[in-house]
């Protein structure tokens, strides 16, 4: 399966506006909203549905909601914890009527959504402050309580499996999986759940100190459809610790890496080309099952890196629970 590649590298493509970022509610907000790409979902749906578009119509299978930064947590930089729900049930909305519309055109190549639920904007298990180790900015109940209502509205927007990524640490990811599972548990429903994690250096450790073998098993008492790996680094430095989820995981293996690793002024340099030779490496060892980009990828990537999966069979997975 692939999936798609970075929404923020699309939507800064569109000189965009303070104005862009606001709509009649919105319109006497006294916090600046410019660089809240979230908030688009509900101020310019028609650019992220348009990005959506883009990325099924270069081969992807699975499009990520316009979610990544949209927990209380996160929107509480920009004053916005009020508008949570609708910005999460409005992006996957908008989603699903894309995938259904390619899905109606193609049934034979079925297109589906996935709830993105990004790390928040504070550690759990983390002190920010070197002189204070002890201290934390945000505790479990506190992070349970921002993804369960993230989740909620994603759910009631229509996605068709939900999203934890970009994990840098590893205890707010279990405040989003007890969250998902208490949310399931009350509506007696069950989504598929990928989990996908980020190794920040050389070290190979996620940022919170886990290796990536610490990591599958600290989150593997969930019943997940895919465990992964993303952003951060290349897909060249990430093959060695998706190796060690190949070996290892009782679940499908995912990797969206970015293409490569950006440049003195932030900017990605990797091309389609060059990130699909090396995206190529993963699938000829059979390393995973779903295969997309991250930041600075874009359709021209998921393109070349749909057109290479159709060659290859996904990972054999090991016990599937």
């Amino acid at each position: 399966m692939v999936l798609d590649g970075a929404m923020g590298t699309m939507i800064q493509r569109h000189n965009l506006t303070e104005d862009d970022f606001r709509n009649d509610q919105l319109k006497d907000h006294p916090h600046q909203l410019k660089g809240n790409n979230d908030l688009l979902s509900v101020t310019r749906p028609d650019i992220i549905k348009d990005i959506h578009r883009a990325y099924f119509e270069a081969g992807a299978d699975i499009a990520e909601t316009n979610t990544f930064g949209s927990t209380s947590v996160a929107q509480a930089d920009y004053h916005l914890e009020f508008l949570v729900y609708e910005i999460n049930y409005q992006a996957a909305k908008i989603a699903k009527e894309v995938a259904d519309e390619f899905t109606k055109k193609e049934p034979q190549k079925p297109r589906f959504v996935a709830g993105s639920m990004g790390p928040t904007t504070k550690l759990s298990s983390m002190s920010p402050d070197v002189n204070n180790p002890g201290y934390r900015a945000i505790t479990f109940d506190q992070l349970a309580a921002a993804f369960k209502e993230q989740a909620r509205g994603l759910i009631d927007g229509g996605v068709d499996m939900l999203l934890v990524e970009t994990i840098t640490d590893t205890l707010n990811a279990k405040a989003a999986l007890f969250a998902i599972q208490e949310l399931f548990e009350e509506r007696g429903i069950e989504l598929p759940i990928m989990v996908s994690g980020t190794i920040t250096d050389a070290s190979g450790r996620i940022l919170s100190g886990q290796t990536a073998e610490a990591f599958l098993i600290s989150v593997s008492h969930v019943p997940m459809l895919s465990i992964g790996l993303n952003c951060a680094l290349g897909a060249n430095a990430l093959r060695p610790y998706l190796q060690v989820l190949n070996e290892q995981a009782p679940f499908f293996v995912s990797a969206h890496p970015n293409a490569g690793l950006p440049n003195e002024f932030g900017q990605y340099d990797q091309g389609p080309e060059e990130m699909g030779q090396q995206i190529e490496e993963f699938l000829k060892e059979g390393l995973v099952n779903i295969i997309g980009g991250c930041c600075g990828t874009t359709p021209e990537h998921i393109k070349v890196i749909a057109e290479l999966a159709k060659k290859y069979s996904p990972r054999q997975t090991l016990v599937l629970q």
